[in-house]
């Protein structure tokens, strides 16, 4: 399994709309170095392809009390400070937040010391993000006996799958979800793998008579598909 972080933030914010370059710019630029030189490991951040005005990223942490005092030095830090006002006024919504652990990390992951690419690449991150009714559900091991067999032989292995960390936040001042995922994400060369993974998805008979109904029955509510483009200083891509 890939060495990282016991602790993961899943983090989506809703911008206002022409304003997700201009943050991007400031997080590539002044967040990924002022925030993992407070201990976090900036993973993955990405542009929505479905949505315009949406921001998705994630970062991690050795563990829980690693979270707070990592959090606590960044944003009461000069980083943060001299950049805040220009970040907040991109937002309209910034606290579409989950807190994770790993199930699995495979080698596609990036690991902490990966190296931090400087241009745009032409993959695709693309996952989902199941809502359920309870952290001791099952869920985590149907998704691996049977959701993820089928996910890899359309072409969309796993890379990357997280449940919910029940947790208190101890962070207050960002604010959490509270509710149990699961989440996943693989990786696509292009737009043009991704496409074919959809089609030889909707063209399983096990996905759709089998797989897909139970997820259905075993899910709280619709789960959210996620289809995603790295930035240029992305790690995961």
């Amino acid at each position: 399994m890939n060495e990282c972080c016991a602790v993961v933030d899943l983090r989506q914010y809703t911008l206002h709309p022409g304003q997700r370059d201009t943050l991007i710019e400031l997080f590539d630029e002044h967040f990924v170095e002022g925030q993992e030189a407070t201990g976090m490991h900036i993973a993955g951040q990405f542009r929505d392809l479905d949505d315009p005005d949406r921001f998705v990223w994630i970062r991690g942490f050795r563990d829980l009390p690693a979270r707070a005092e990592a959090l606590n030095s960044f944003y009461y830090g000069p980083v943060w400070r001299a950049h805040a006002a220009a970040a907040n006024a991109t937002m309209i919504d910034s606290d579409n937040a989950l807190l994770l652990k790993p199930v699995r990390l495979g080698p596609g992951y990036p690991a902490l010391d990966s190296p931090r690419p400087a241009a745009r690449a032409a993959s695709v991150i693309a996952g989902a993000v199941y809502h359920r009714g309870a952290a001791d559900d099952g869920f985590v091991e149907y998704f691996a006996d049977h959701v993820a067999p089928v996910l890899t032989a359309t072409g969309a292995e796993p890379v990357a799958v997280f449940e919910s960390l029940v947790a208190e936040n101890n962070f207050p001042g960002l604010p959490l979800r509270a509710e149990v995922v699961l989440a996943w994400f693989a990786r696509f060369p292009g737009v043009a793998a991704y496409d074919e993974h959809r089609r030889q998805l909707a063209a399983s008979r096990v996905w759709h008579e089998q797989v897909l109904p139970e997820l259905v029955c075993r899910s709280a509510k619709a789960m959210q598909e996620l289809r995603l483009s790295p930035t240029a200083r992305s790690q995961f891509r």
